[in-house]
């Protein structure tokens, strides 16, 4: 297989299907609403979670982890075969699935921030690194209760940590840290109300349990 081919691929397969927004589907298919017209009128796991309260919400939690997981996984063990690069398939692969994620060719480019698809391919990256971030969201998440604020923390450490436990080349910390960008990016809305002091905070039990 050549290499362009096996790029072209990935970054069209990870595009593509990571535009498939669980949030969405499952806001229609059991509330019969749209989740872009509700709340923050964003299609992630937080917002579904706050409208439609937490029976549902950690389906779309792990279906948005499992597609970045899936594509990560499997473009990083074929460029691991042919080109004997294991995580620059995952970070190549993990940054087009969170292109798709956000501007998603099926809902007119209008999709999440790419926060769980990042988390899935920084564990894909190595799970040292993915524990080490995961450990610094959770801990910024139950003591400030911000989840926008602990997303974009661990969109900033990851790169570091990614540095520190060493990868085999420099693109796969310039990939994780495009990828960082995107999210933080996506993040605007979240960056003015935290300033303005009206972002919402973080809870585990929902105050709205809307039923189907």
């Amino acid at each position: 297989m050549s290499e362009i081919l096996l790029f072209v691929i990935a970054a069209v397969c990870a595009f593509l299907f990571s535009g498939i927004n669980p949030a969405i589907i499952m806001s229609k298919l059991i509330y019969h609403r749209d989740i872009r017209e509700e709340g923050s009128k964003n299609p992630g796991f937080t917002n579904f979670k706050r409208v439609f309260g937490s029976r549902y919400a950690w389906f779309v939690f792990a279906l948005d982890i499992l597609k970045s997981v899936i594509f990560c996984a499997v473009f990083g063990a074929l460029f691991g075969r042919y080109y004997g690069d294991y995580q620059l398939g995952v970070a190549f692969t993990g940054f087009f699935a969170m292109l798709g994620h956000c501007f998603p060719v099926w809902y007119q480019l209008k999709g999440g921030k790419g926060f769980l698809v990042y988390v899935g391919m920084i564990w894909m990256l190595d799970w040292r690194v993915g524990f080490a971030a995961t450990a610094v969201f959770a801990l910024v998440l139950f003591t400030i209760r911000y989840m926008s604020l602990a997303s974009m923390i661990l969109a900033v450490v990851s790169p570091i940590f990614l540095a520190i436990a060493g990868v085999d080349s420099n693109m796969v910390i310039f990939l994780c840290a495009l990828s960082s960008v995107l999210m933080i990016a996506r993040h605007h809305a979240n960056i003015r109300r935290l300033l303005n002091h009206t972002e919402s905070r973080f809870s585990m039990r929902s105050k709205n349990e809307s039923r189907p």
